[in-house]
């Protein structure tokens, strides 16, 4: 990339990132060479873009003005590049990734590996956490989000569902009778995920009905995975993702419970700021992820069905 274009490229990452310092991250570059570049733009083009403080950079008038050219000419640069090249050599650079901590290390762990596999010069950057990260602070290109999306300054593509089952370990009731009804679990030793926002377990009745239980929690905890090897022991019910608890149920160390019901579910999406300009990288990879997993039946439902199926 020309100078020009990496003095473009640093602007617009300064204003999205909101500091020189984060947008520095981004580039995998120092903090001098980042504001030595936006100082190189500035005095190229004779005009003041921003007005820096120490708390905060704020855009001028002309920096507003520059601002969405820039990013038209960054995104016509990219996918120039790219339809020319035709080759996977154009995807490179560093990916900045948020992602839940379970999920990200059972099923976006092997999607990553594939796509490196795909595009070597690639590097991945990722965190870790339950809490949902700004990402437009942060410096992130993406994030994969479970849950109901709220942010207006984000784009969503669907991956795939993620449902909720009820499970135990089958040792959990060999002295007691397997429940019949939702009002059932509250006489059982629930284990409760902290982090979500309706601590109830919500159900769908076999005739349609909606309804909700809420049993005392015996153990909190804000992990799923530590949930689920907490009732492999046998130390009481949970309500989890499928996602965490499929190979548990597949090898038959958990059992599902209450079958005929429906959980709680949602969809598991990718999100990332809205812009005119996305690198390739963050394009294709967005692409594969939409690839990876099946919209509609997850691979590992698909698997606890299978089981489910081979058992009968």
């Amino acid at each position: 990339m020309s100078d020009k274009l990496l003095e473009m490229e640093t602007f617009v990452r300064v204003v999205e990132a909101g500091s020189i310092s984060a947008a520095a991250d981004q580039l995998a570059v120092t903090k001098s060479v980042a504001s030595r570049r936006l100082s190189g733009l500035e005095s190229r083009l004779g005009v003041q873009l921003l007005v820096r403080t120490t708390r905060r950079l704020s855009l001028t008038d002309a920096g507003r003005a520059f601002l969405q050219q820039a990013k038209d000419i960054l995104a016509a640069v990219d996918l120039a590049e790219s339809s020319a090249s035709g080759s996977r050599s154009q995807v490179q650079g560093r990916l900045r990734i948020a992602s839940p901590l379970t999920f990200g290390l059972m099923h976006l762990n092997p999607a990553i590996r594939e796509f490196i596999k795909l595009y070597p010069l690639v590097s991945v950057d990722i965190n870790f956490s339950d809490s949902q990260v700004d990402l437009v602070h942060g410096g992130y290109d993406l994030a994969l989000r479970i849950a109901d999306l709220s942010d207006s300054r984000l784009v969503a593509r669907p991956l795939t569902r993620v449902r909720h089952a009820v499970v135990a370990s089958p040792e959990y009731f060999r002295d007691r009778a397997l429940p019949e009804t939702p009002q059932d679990l509250l006489e059982l030793d629930c284990l409760r995920y902290s982090g979500a926002s309706d601590a109830r377990w919500l159900y769908t009745a076999p005739d349609g009905r909606k309804g909700a239980v809420d049993p005392v929690a015996l153990i909190n905890a804000n992990n799923g995975a530590f949930l689920r090897d907490m009732a492999i022991a046998g130390s009481g019910i949970i309500n989890q993702p499928t996602f965490i608890t499929s190979q548990a149920i597949c090898s038959g160390e958990l059992i599902t419970l209450l079958d005929d019901y429906g959980w709680r579910e949602f969809t598991a999406s990718v999100v990332y700021p809205k812009t005119s300009y996305m690198p390739s990288r963050v394009r294709v990879f967005i692409d594969f992820l939409v690839e990876y997993f099946d919209r509609n039946m997850p691979y590992w439902d698909r698997d606890i069905t299978d089981i489910t199926r081979t058992a009968r």
